[in-house]
């Protein structure tokens, strides 16, 4: 494996600079297409340009498919529709190919297309483009190998070779009816040592049993799920009429898996859109701001729940506000947290919140026993007064609870919803916590001070 390290990419940068052509394609031919992306996506902009058309033609198009989103964007703004029509649509599978377009401006996308010789990829781009966004039809490649189950073997290997031309990965060989629908798959094991002749038809070879598909319509997050549980590496895709429309790889499906896991770790740490780093000023501070506004909000109701109570008669209350809050927020990430990877992997759903919010009951008790016994004893041996040590204690216990009930319940509501439960692990609870966990600070410290 390459490591790309500053010293390496200054010798690209003096090479390009210097205008050495000869030395620099003789560096990146020795590469391969994931590292001469990583190499573009740390190039200035304007010499992105110049390595791009120095690479071969056959390996310009992974390499576009590779680098990040704001440097295709420039390679594609220097390219024409021609060259982009070549490197995209006749150089890639079609559901890369259909990310890639979707991208362009609606004109120029048509203009492209209108480039491209082989018409029969740009029909199945158009498919492609015609489904939603997020959908396993948006996910899905057109490329694949099926046979019809009325073939013999003799057949069915001829119809193979040349539908593999095309396909990069081949996992799987589908078994079609004549009107198009899925009825099984085929392994190349059956296909060559299983037939009693060429003449064998291929539906005698098929394997029916336990077969897995997906509608088109169907969310990504169901294709994760079933490759996942499943352990496939390919995932068909029918119509609503069970016709064979694609397939889905596992490389397709894990980028699902990494983009997802992107945006729930940044809607957990505040950050209300999808953004990198190298986006701009304004754009990640419009993508921080809406929650810091939320924590500031949740600063000042904190600040009003503290006024509202006698805190200059009961100073030494003061000293414990930081570990009521910080424990409400924790217990409150922690019980969500479990809940959004139950959720995220359909082990939890929103049919059984009962059962759900009555094992964070228990889990909160028993933590919150633990915890508060010994916020007692340790409050007691520094010397703290009884009232206090027990005003702690019972808070905490109080707030632990409250904290991991309110931290599980939210996301299963927002996910009943339809609104990513993700948020739910974010500043939301922790302000949220914050306030409640103060008022019960002090209503439990007045309440004591009461009895006294």
């Amino acid at each position: 494996m390459l490591e790309i390290t500053k010293e390496y990419l200054d010798e690209i940068q003096t090479l390009i600079e210097q205008g050495k052509e000869g030395s620099l394609i003789s560096h990146l031919d020795e590469l391969h297409e994931t590292d001469i992306a990583l190499i573009l996506n740390q190039l200035r902009i304007e010499d992105v340009n110049y390595a791009y058309q120095l690479l071969k033609d056959n390996i310009r198009p992974a390499v576009l498919s590779d680098v990040d989103d704001d440097v295709r964007e420039q390679i594609l703004n220097y390219l024409s529709s021609n060259q982009i029509a070549k490197d995209v649509i006749d150089g890639l599978e079609s559901d890369d190919a259909a990310d890639i377009l979707g991208s362009l401006p609606s004109d120029k996308m048509m203009d492209v297309m209108s480039k491209a010789e082989d018409k029969e990829s740009v029909a199945d781009i158009l498919s492609l483009l015609s489904y939603p966004e997020g959908s396993a039809g948006a996910l899905m490649a057109k490329e694949l190998v099926k046979v019809e189950e009325t073939w013999s073997v003799a057949t069915a290997i001829k119809e193979i070779r040349i539908q593999s031309q095309d396909i990069e990965n081949l996992y799987t060989i589908y078994v079609v009816n004549a009107t198009g629908e899925l009825t099984g798959r085929l392994s190349l094991q059956n296909l060559l040592l299983s037939a009693a002749s060429t003449r064998t038809p291929v539906g005698d070879l098929k394997d029916d049993e336990n077969f897995i598909s997906i509608k088109a319509k169907e969310k990504e997050e169901l294709v994760v799920s079933l490759m996942e549980r499943y352990d496939l590496v390919a995932l068909p895709v029918t119509d609503d009429n069970g016709v064979l429309l694609g397939r889905i790889t596992i490389d397709d499906a894990v980028d699902v898996i990494i983009e997802e896991a992107e945006r729930d770790y940044q809607l957990a740490s505040g950050i209300s859109e999808d953004v990198e780093s190298y986006d701009s000023v304004w754009t990640l501070t419009r993508a921080r701001l809406p929650w810091l506004l939320i924590g500031l909000g949740g600063g000042v109701g904190g600040a009003y729940v503290i006024g509202a109570f006698d805190i200059v008669s009961h100073p030494e209350m003061a000293l414990f506000i930081p570990l009521i809050a910080a424990m409400g927020g924790n217990v409150g990430v922690q019980s969500s947290a479990i809940v959004v990877q139950g959720l995220a992997t359909s082990s939890i759903n929103t049919t059984n919140i009962a059962s759900r919010l009555i094992k964070e009951l228990g889990v909160g008790l028993l933590n919150g026993i633990i915890c508060a016994s010994i916020i007692f004893i340790v409050t007691l041996l520094l010397g703290f007064d009884k009232s206090l040590s027990t005003t702690v204690g019972i808070s905490l216990l109080f707030v632990v609870v409250f904290a991991a009930l309110f931290g599980a319940f939210v996301p299963l509501m927002l996910d009943k919803r339809k609104i990513d439960p993700a948020l739910a692990t974010g500043p939301f609870i922790t302000t949220a916590n914050d306030i409640i966990g103060l008022i019960i600070y002090f209503s439990v410290g007045s309440f004591i001070s009461s009895l006294l």
